[in-house]
C-alpha cells in the first residue's frame, strides 16, 4: 500500500528522533491522525517556537527563555561550587531535590570516541573558563555511570587537575557518590538517590 506523501513526511521526520524506530514512527504519526486540528496546530506551533523562544545560558549553557538563566542570575545561588552535567535535563532532576544551593554546568553530551565526539563537541573550555576564577572552591562531577560519563569524567578531572597545580588554587574535585547504579542516567533517578548521591561525594 502506497502512504499518502504527508504521513509518509511525519513518519520519516518522526523516525529521525533517538529512541524512535518504524513502527513506532508509524504509530506516532496515524495516531496524530486523529488528533483534532487544533491540537495539531498547537503541537506544530509548540515545535516551531522551540528554538525561536529558547536560548543557551553564556554562563553555565543551560537551556532557558533568558541569558543568563534564573540559576545564573539568582544572587542566592553558592556560585563557589559547580555541578557538572551532561544535558539540562540532569539539572531538573537536581533541582527537584531541593537540596543543591550551587550553580551549574551543562556539557551537553559525554565523550564518545564511537559517535565522533570529543572534548571539543562538548563544553569543557567554557567549564574551563569558570573554573579559573578564584570564585570557585568545588566543582562536583555528575556525569553518568556509563562508560562514556567515566571517560568524561576522567578527563575533566585530569584538566581540572592540571589548572589547580598550574595556578597552586585550593580546589576541591569531587564526583558523585554511591547510590546511581551504573549504566543509568541522573535523569531518571528519585529525589532520595539523587540526595544520597550527592551528600556521598568523594573528593578526587
Amino acid at each position: 500500500m502506497k502512504i499518502a506523501k504527508p504521513l509518509k513526511n511525519l513518519i520519516e521526520s518522526f523516525e529521525k528522533l533517538p529512541g524512535i524506530g518504524p513502527k513506532t514512527a508509524q504509530r506516532l504519526s496515524f495516531y496524530l491522525l486523529h488528533v483534532p486540528q487544533e491540537e495539531l496546530d498547537s503541537f506544530s506551533e509548540a515545535l516551531a517556537n522551540l528554538k525561536r523562544h529558547t536560548v543557551l545560558c553564556s554562563i553555565c549553557k543551560n537551556v532557558s527563555e533568558v541569558d543568563p538563566c534564573p540559576v545564573c542570575k539568582d544572587q542566592s545561588r553558592d556560585k563557589s561550587q559547580i555541578l557538572i552535567v551532561e544535558q539540562p535535563l540532569d539539572i531538573l532532576a537536581f533541582e527537584k531535590t531541593g537540596k543543591y544551593k550551587g550553580v551549574y554546568h551543562v556539557l551537553h553530551g559525554s565523550i564518545n570516541p564511537l559517535e565522533n565526539i570529543g572534548p571539543d563537541e562538548l563544553y569543557i573550555e567554557d567549564l574551563i573558563s569558570r573554573v579559573k576564577s578564584p570564585r570557585v572552591k568545588e566543582v562536583i562531577i555528575a556525569t553518568n555511570p556509563t562508560m562514556e560519563g567515566e571517560a568524561t569524567s576522567m578527563y575533566l578531572v585530569k584538566r581540572i587537575k592540571n589548572l589547580k597545580s598550574s595556578n597552586g588554587k585550593g580546589l576541591i574535585i569531587s564526583r558523585l557518590g554511591v547510590g546511581i547504579p551504573t549504566g543509568a542516567s541522573l535523569e531518571f533517578a528519585d529525589e532520595s538517590t539523587l540526595i544520597e548521591s550527592f551528600e556521598g561525594r568523594k573528593a578526587l
